[in-house]
């Protein structure tokens, strides 16, 4: 077999079409036409090329020769994010492919769209294009897919996410720590009915915002109130919606706090439709292009995308040159920055249940 123990920094060679050839008792040939799909092929012999070849973790190796720099290294890694026309994986994308490109690096690039099985297609075909390694932000609940490619020498590390059921580096922001703040900022400001508009909890980011939340009414010593919880808003649409509906009720929220860019923007448009833009508090989680155009400007919790890129970046590329240290969670710190819709107290009657 051409497999060989990883050192200085570059990884173990990958099974070949000889070792599938070989183990399957085939010839190369044979193994080729498997690889490509031809139909003609006998199923007996699919069945054992596919077998032996799984049984190896061999993956065909779709880089062209003539791209590839140094033993075993193409020049680029993989990048899978949530979605890349969303602002934050934007702000994260360009951050990772500024500190990637500072080396001579290309970054291939994908959106997962909360999609488990689409994060393990995306990754084997990256893997399979021979990227040098991978940085995902990971949309399902179980990376363990990925051992058999971290022992072959593929490098991996998760950002805005920890991983799941697979130890690897991850650099993530301070989410909770961040909800907190926010809504801490806005009980300090008088409000006692803050509303809560978020993203599915089967999101760990959203899940931790939530928390956080949660938290913060208890120490403020703030019995939460379900009516004015509501989750798994995805679009600017359904948070408008949202937003409107918790507004308009008998003993409206006097606050809200929106976990996630596209929500903060689906709750300014209500309020701003309802007349409720200077009446009602708002602090969103994620900063996003022209909130501090708004009248008022949004207050957000803001996340360091540039050190989130870097600092994933900067971890690969550490494993990429040997580190074998034991795998770290990074957590990065967040920013609340006060633009005015944040700093509204509580209008005098507002939050009281009508008769």
């Amino acid at each position: 077999m051409s497999q060989r123990p990883p050192g200085d920094g570059e990884r173990p060679a990958r099974p070949t079409m000889r070792d599938v050839a070989a183990l399957a008792g085939v010839a190369i040939k044979t193994v080729s036409r498997v690889m490509n799909g031809v139909p003609t092929v006998d199923a007996e012999l699919v069945g054992r090329v596919r077998k032996a070849a799984d049984m190896l973790g061999y993956r065909p190796n779709l880089t062209a020769s003539s791209l590839r720099r140094g033993p075993g290294r193409s020049a680029t890694i993989g990048l899978l994010l949530e979605d890349v026309s969303n602002p934050f994986s934007a702000a994260l994308l360009r951050a990772v492919e500024d500190h990637s490109r500072a080396r001579g690096v290309q970054v291939l690039i994908g959106s997962l769209d909360e999609d488990p099985e689409r994060e393990r297609h995306l990754a084997r075909a990256l893997i399979d294009r021979q990227v040098d390694g991978l940085i995902i932000a990971p949309a399902g609940h179980d990376q363990s897919y990925l051992l058999s490619e971290s022992r072959l020498g593929t490098k991996i590390v998760f950002l805005d996410r920890e991983p799941r059921l697979f130890a690897a580096d991850a650099v993530v922001s301070d989410h909770r720590g961040g909800a907190m703040s926010a809504v801490a900022h806005l009980a300090e400001h008088g409000h006692r009915r803050i509303g809560y508009l978020g993203d599915s909890l089967s999101i760990a980011t959203a899940a931790e915002r939530f928390a956080g939340y949660e938290r913060a009414l208890e120490r403020r010593g703030i019995v939460p109130d379900a009516s004015l919880v509501v989750h798994d808003l995805r679009t600017v649409e359904q948070a408008h919606a949202a937003a409107e509906a918790m507004l308009s009720r008998p003993a409206p929220p006097t606050a809200l706090f929106s976990s996630r860019n596209l929500v903060t923007i689906g709750a300014a448009k209500a309020l701003h439709r309802l007349g409720l833009a200077r009446t009602v508090a708002l602090v969103g989680f994620d900063d996003f292009d022209l909130a501090d155009m708004l009248d008022p400007g949004i207050t957000v919790v803001a996340q360091d995308t540039a050190g989130l890129g870097r600092l994933a970046v900067e971890l690969l590329f550490g494993r990429l040159a040997g580190d074998e240290s034991p795998p770290s969670t990074r957590v990065v710190a967040t920013t609340l920055v006060a633009r005015g819709s944040g700093e509204i107290r509580p209008q005098p009657g507002r939050g009281r249940r009508r008769s």
